[in-house]
């Protein structure tokens, strides 16, 4: 059953962004929370169902369920990690943390890397090129505790969920935290798909947070 049936449609309103002059990427994840663009949300009257069960290695395309051609509104200036990327809106860079996925530790200062997190980079940076066009939608929470926004990643010029696929071919473990949860059954399927497939992580590390030898 192809994920891009049977589910809610997403909220797209008008992208309202303030115009920025001489705007540089932030030296850490501090910054003005009161600068936060206001990004397409998700429909608050409705939650997507969980899939049908797929056997492994026949998980269908990562799409946006019930969505198609979804306008741009920013564009990658560059990738973090496996989890977070740099993009350009209206000319601002903000930091941006993918909703709902935890890929290993590569590149944090403070925690040591850990198994599939160069892969898991490498392969996002691949997937998001500087300069691709993406469409960066909001759950019910903006920003984390680190004052980077929160955001479901949509490829342009296929409309590739990027977190979606980031869990199905086995770079991340689902992350959710309530309430920005719309997603939770929909990402908890694939990978639940990608365990039983042992793809990515789960069949080199065994499991995330497994620590480089």
């Amino acid at each position: 059953m192809p994920v891009n049936r049977a589910y809610p449609a997403l909220l797209v309103v008008a992208l309202l962004f303030s115009s920025c002059t001489d705007a540089g990427e932030p030296a850490d994840d501090s910054g003005a929370a009161d600068d936060t663009p206001a990004l397409p949300d998700l429909s608050p009257t409705s939650s997507p169902e969980p899939p049908s069960t797929e056997p492994a290695g026949t998980a269908p395309p990562a799409t946006v369920p019930d969505q198609a051609d979804l306008a741009p509104n920013a564009t990658v200036d560059r990738v973090v990690d496996g989890d977070t990327i740099v993009a350009d809106i209206n000319g601002t860079r903000e930091r941006v943390r993918l909703l709902g996925i935890d890929t290993p530790e590569s590149v944090a200062e403070t925690r040591p890397d850990q198994c599939y997190g160069a892969e898991a980079s490498d392969y996002l940076k691949a997937l998001l090129p500087e300069g691709t066009d993406i469409t960066l939608i909001r759950d019910e929470e903006a920003r984390d505790q680190y004052d980077r926004l929160l955001a479901y990643v949509i490829r342009s010029d296929d409309q590739l969920f990027v977190n979606l696929d980031l869990i199905q071919r086995g770079y991340a473990g689902v992350l959710v935290y309530s309430p920005n949860d719309h997603y939770e059954a929909l990402f908890t399927e694939a990978e639940s798909a990608a365990i039983r497939g042992d793809i990515g992580l789960w069949g080199v590390c065994g499991g995330p947070d497994v620590p480089l030898e």
